[in-house]
């Protein structure tokens, strides 16, 4: 019997996700967290957890999602690795929109942009506040929605054409406001 070391089976679950199947690539990351875990690397095992949470929520399984994801940003933050964190926290954080729990995936969003913004991932924690901001505007705080939005595209050094006229119109209400 072959055994398959753990940066093979991450292998695997990367090229069933680049070619879609995304349970299976869930699963395979899996896989390969139980072997980091088994090698001792809590943090590569974290890492894998967290690539399965995102191909299951791909492959419409949030249970799994949340499953695989709700332990991590603990692992990362007890190594003393913000960024990773951040990550996880954004990552729980979809796998909580995802399960329709939506006060706490608020929650896991803004502690996911405030640790992204504190190691300097901007473009991460764009993507982050725009997740926050559907969310907010889904759960009828409008306000909060706007400026989320706009603080997510604040600090962006090379904004896409979409993002620049985002920004734009964004700035509509707050000077509209502003006048009153």
């Amino acid at each position: 019997m072959e055994i398959v070391s753990a940066s093979g089976l991450a292998e695997e679950g990367k090229k069933a996700y680049q070619a879609g199947e995304y349970t299976t690539a869930g699963r395979a990351f899996q896989a390969a967290a139980q072997a980091y875990r088994h090698q001792g690397d809590e943090c590569m095992a974290a890492e894998m957890l967290n690539n399965s949470s995102v191909a299951y929520l791909l492959a419409n399984e949030p249970h799994l999602a949340y499953q695989t994801v709700k332990d991590t940003p603990q692992v990362f933050q007890s190594a003393g690795d913000v960024r990773r964190t951040g990550l996880a926290f954004g990552n729980l954080g979809a796998a909580l929109e995802a399960l329709n729990n939506r006060p706490e995936a608020i929650e896991a969003y803004q502690k996911s942009s405030d640790l992204l913004e504190q190691c300097g991932e901007v473009e991460q924690r764009a993507q982050v506040m725009q997740s926050l901001s559907a969310l907010q505007l889904k759960s009828g705080r409008q306000f909060e929605a706007l400026a989320s939005m706009q603080s997510g595209l604040q600090g962006i050094r090379r904004p896409s054409p979409v993002q620049l006229l985002l920004k734009k119109l964004l700035n509509i209400p707050f000077k509209l406001m502003l006048k009153k």
